[in-house]
């Protein structure tokens, strides 16, 4: 919006510096501070709204966790704050013919509002069961399908709608369409919603203790924003021999709000947490991921860029699996860790929750530079 602002009081008066606003670096910087500075003054009007309306967070009373009932009634649905955060400059610094930026703004609205529901029914109408599974899940196959139709089926895409970038490895990428051109979106559409979904709800499972899944969102936000920025210049992807992908830089603006966003919601998240982010926010940072992944063709790198989602949801595939092997051999139900999601196992074995959490922040920093490492060694 503001981009073709500017363009026009450059070319209509000569505005003095307004071609600024053409360099994608300008408008990344300004989105992030501008993120920032929404969330740190609307987010503690809205804490103060949701704690006058007495819309606090629904502990249940199965978890085992004793320490955790003092976060009752904390403000949940705070993702309000990271959804306006990220979305307004979007909207301000983006340019309106981008595709990709119209692509992410609607995945992660629509999965905002899917999380808001969730958080409604549990918040205000009391009932911990929240959204119904199937409707969760309808909703976050409906935006699956939507973002792999377009990025399929559009000609802005054609030329690499069916690839998928191998890591570590130079000039190899997966193509979808092994049965033929024709038949790619057989394959294309369903792992579209696959990764939309797991990407979703592993973001979800993380969003356990207080800052957790923000600052491990913060992280993962600008390894999108380096891939985003390279992939969409011909001269840092012709020189690092990557995939091509014109507009995508648009991508970066979005990744600088969405870390802006979060390390302002941080502010009021960090323990002892003022607000959770609630399914608001992590099935939205959940979502906008898998998207950003998929329109970058790095679906391969997202057990790297969100290794802490993924080991998180693993944890739970694993309990659970292992449980109901061992019941049905033994009679009895067995586990590998004390608790899942993983958090909650160090939860269990005495660790602090300021550990826990800052521990998995300096995992995810570590699994950012080997993703970013991708870049050159191959």
């Amino acid at each position: 919006m503001l981009y073709e602002l500017f363009a026009w009081l450059e070319t209509t008066y000569e505005f003095p510096g307004a071609s600024a606003m053409e360099f994608i670096s300008t408008r990344t910087g300004l989105a992030a501070v501008t993120s920032l500075v929404i969330s740190l003054i609307i987010g503690r009007r809205i804490i103060k709204w949701l704690s006058k309306m007495q819309l606090g967070e629904v502990i249940r009373d199965d978890v085992g966790l004793d320490h955790h009932a003092s976060k009752k009634g904390t403000p949940s649905m705070g993702g309000v704050i990271i959804l306006l955060a990220t979305l307004i400059p979007t909207l301000l610094f983006v340019k309106m013919d981008s595709i990709y930026g119209w692509l992410i703004f609607f995945v992660m609205l629509a999965l905002g509002i899917v999380g808001f529901i969730d958080d409604y029914i549990k918040v205000v109408k009391k009932d911990k069961s929240g959204l119904a599974g199937r409707f969760k899940v309808a909703g976050q196959v409906t935006v699956g399908l939507v973002l792999g139709s377009v990025l399929y089926f559009h000609s802005d895409f054609e030329l690499f709608n069916t690839l998928s970038t191998v890591p570590f490895a130079k000039d190899l990428n997966i193509d979808y369409a092994f049965f033929g051109e024709q038949w790619g979106w057989v394959i294309y559409l369903p792992v579209s919603v696959f990764i939309i979904t797991a990407v979703s709800n592993a973001t979800n499972l993380t969003d356990g203790l207080d800052g957790l899944a923000s600052g491990v969102s913060a992280i993962c936000g600008f390894v999108f924003a380096i891939f985003a920025y390279v992939s969409g210049r011909v001269d840092f992807s012709g020189f690092l021999d990557i995939m091509y992908l014109p507009g995508a830089g648009e991508l970066t603006i979005f990744c600088a709000s969405l870390i802006g966003a979060c390390m302002g919601f941080l502010w009021y998240n960090t323990n002892p947490a003022s607000v959770f982010m609630g399914d608001t926010g992590s099935l939205a940072i959940g979502g906008a991921f898998g998207a950003l992944a998929l329109m970058l063709h790095k679906e391969l790198l997202l057990p790297f860029i969100c290794g802490v989602f993924f080991f998180e949801t693993l944890s739970v595939i694993i309990q659970t699996t292992y449980f109901k092997y061992t019941k049905r051999k033994y009679g009895e139900g067995r586990r590998v860790f004390l608790m899942t999601p993983i958090h909650h196992h160090f939860e269990k074995k005495g660790w602090s929750e300021q550990k826990i959490v800052v521990r998995f922040w300096i995992i995810t920093i570590l699994l950012a530079l080997i993703s970013l490492l991708t870049l050159k060694i191959r």
